[in-house]
């Protein structure tokens, strides 16, 4: 029996909970069946894992196929890492530090009636109407959130005229604030990128965009996807590391 690795199909409600024992841990995963000649295993980017099944197949074969696999099932894991937000809860007060873009500003609170954000001096100016956190807060996620809107658009739209390297149409975007990851591109062409990004420097931002395009061509993290991403952003090492570091 063969088997295909690659990211596919969302998990289905039916999908059986099952899990392997391997390097003193277990591997859990979901098993559906259906009618397919090969058995595929695939890791998402929430770190669930998922194995499709030709009908009929026994599941103390499946179980071996799975653990023959999980070394390379871990490595996606710990791929799949990397994207989690890091970013540490905040207090809202007062001479806290937050990034825009990748650089830090300090905030100064002001207690008044024009409710409001702005980035001047190098300081985020907030006025709010009672000065309590929670409501800094609110006043602070509005505002990155319409930043987040406009930068993140402006950055797709640029990273898009410049990748030549797929055929297909424009995908849609996408700006939510996600747990997860930093990105990703859906089956059916949808470009979703984690609100959070607009506290990344501009040149991470583009690494995310560019490292999801190239999902258009090829949808695992395999050597052609690689080599792909590294004519699509020959500096891609770079960049990924900077995002891993920047939002600590």
């Amino acid at each position: 029996m063969s088997s295909t690795i690659k990211q596919a199909e969302i998990p289905t409600a039916s999908a059986e909970k099952l899990a392997v024992v391997y390097g003193g841990g277990e591997i859990p995963f979901q098993l559906a069946f259906s009618k397919r000649k090969s058995l595929e295993i695939s890791v998402h980017p929430d770190k669930s894992v998922f194995v499709k099944a030709p009908e009929g197949t026994d599941r103390e074969a499946i179980e071996a196929k799975v653990k023959k696999r999980a070394r390379w099932i871990k490595r996606q894991i710990r791929y799949f890492d990397q994207f989690d937000p890091r970013t540490p809860s905040r207090k809202y007060v007062s001479g806290e530090s937050h990034l825009y873009l990748g650089k830090k500003y300090r905030l100064k609170i002001a207690v008044g009636t024009d409710n409001g954000v702005a980035l001047k001096a190098g300081f985020f100016w907030v006025t709010s109407a009672n000065g309590k956190p929670d409501h800094v807060e609110s006043l602070l996620s509005d505002w990155y959130r319409e930043k987040a809107d406009f930068h993140l658009n402006k950055v797709f739209s640029d990273c898009w005229e410049k990748f030549k390297y797929s055929d297909t149409d424009k995908p849609k975007i996408k700006i939510m604030q996600l747990k997860k990851r930093w990105g990703s591109l859906s089956k059916s062409g949808t470009l979703t990128l984690n609100r959070d990004l607009i506290k990344a420097p501009k040149e991470c931002i583009e690494y995310v965009i560019i490292h999801e395009l190239c999902h258009l061509e090829h949808h695992n993290h395999g050597p052609e996807f690689y080599r792909l991403l590294e004519r699509s952003l020959p500096d891609w090492v770079k960049r990924k590391h900077k995002l891993e570091m920047a939002l600590i």
